[in-house]
């Protein structure tokens, strides 16, 4: 089946009255500015976004102690001087994150196109050719927004996000994206989901991030069992839908992207939607220890489902605190 990729409608209509409210000026100009960094050369992007993480990589805020947990918990067995080295690399990888923005949104698919590898297509077009979907699995890593860009700019895709309250960047984040070939579907609207699937649509779906409402389980990642999504395997076995693990990440230097695309999981969904969130866990964990600096180690991830789950955010509480 061939990939191609087509305009999708579906963006957010909001009043231009209401979007132009005085309380969203500094958004309108943080986004302006980007559109902006978007014409620069990819180089000079990258040596921008490097800075920009410096500097927040020194500032007071809590990003920085949540990642330096994070790393502790997840890789203990680095020294603590290869950890802080990591630390900087990490929000060096968040402020290029923030320039990818830019190009994800503003830039050509051509250009987007000579930037990246891609791996694995073939299986998205055995999948669709069986006619029932495809789900692209994937992890909140920095690169997460050009990825998708990327993708888009070869096939259509189904794109499910979190809603900001910050109206007039969602506006904006709507329009870019369905604008360069996507279509962003909420979180939480599983009813479009399952319909996307059912149309023989790819839904670009994440969800390694802490979930603990109905259906959530404690699954182990880097050993520590942690607030889980098991939607996956629910979906999958409602629509059919093949579940290919997809993985995106930021080459050295000004080498672009590379993207790979798994074959589909074999026995998934099984009996146990905990036991096909532990193989993803497991993937998930195999990708950054390839790429470390590109994990998205700012979220608090190891949060649990009961009181008696331990604070691994309390300034007071031992790396070892799991073992």
């Amino acid at each position: 089946m061939p990939l191609t990729a087509e305009p999708h409608a579906g963006a957010i209509r909001l009043s231009g009255t209401r979007l132009l409210a005085p309380r969203y000026w500094p958004t309108w100009v943080a986004l302006g500015t980007l559109r902006l960094l978007a014409l620069l050369p990819f180089p000079v992007q990258l040596a921008i976004g490097r800075a920009l993480g410096a500097v927040l990589r020194r500032l007071p805020v809590r990003f920085v102690s949540i990642a330096r947990r994070n790393i502790d918990l997840c890789l203990p067995e680095l020294q603590r001087a290869e950890r802080e080295r990591l630390l900087d690399r990490h929000f060096a990888s968040l402020g290029i994150a923030l320039m990818e923005i830019a190009l994800a949104w503003w830039s050509p698919a051509a250009r987007l196109r000579q930037m990246a590898q891609v791996e694995g297509l073939e299986h998205v077009r055995e999948a669709l050719g069986r006619g029932r979907g495809v789900i692209l699995l994937t992890a909140h890593f920095t690169p997460l927004e050009i990825g998708g860009r990327i993708l888009s700019a070869i096939f259509p895709i189904n794109v499910l996000y979190r809603p900001t309250k910050n109206e007039a960047l969602a506006y904006m984040q709507s329009q870019c994206r369905c604008r360069n070939g996507g279509r962003a579907i909420r979180r939480d609207d599983i009813r479009s989901m399952v319909a996307a699937l059912k149309n023989n649509e790819c839904v670009w779906f994440a969800p390694d991030q802490s979930y603990r409402k109905k259906g959530a389980e404690m699954v182990p990642l880097f050993g520590i069992p942690v607030a889980t999504n098991t939607a996956t395997s629910r979906i999958a076995r409602l629509t059919g839908a093949a579940v290919l693990p997809y993985f995106v990440e930021r080459l050295p230097g000004t080498g672009g992207y590379r993207l790979v695309i798994l074959p589909p999981m074999e026995n998934f969904p099984s009996d146990s939607p905990c036991e096909d969130a532990a193989r993803f866990h497991r993937l998930i964990e195999e990708h950054v220890r390839a790429v470390p600096d590109q994990y998205l180690w700012i979220h608090r991830r190891f949060k649990g489902l009961s009181a008696d789950y331990p604070d691994y955010y309390r300034k007071a509480t031992p790396v070892n605190a799991h073992s």
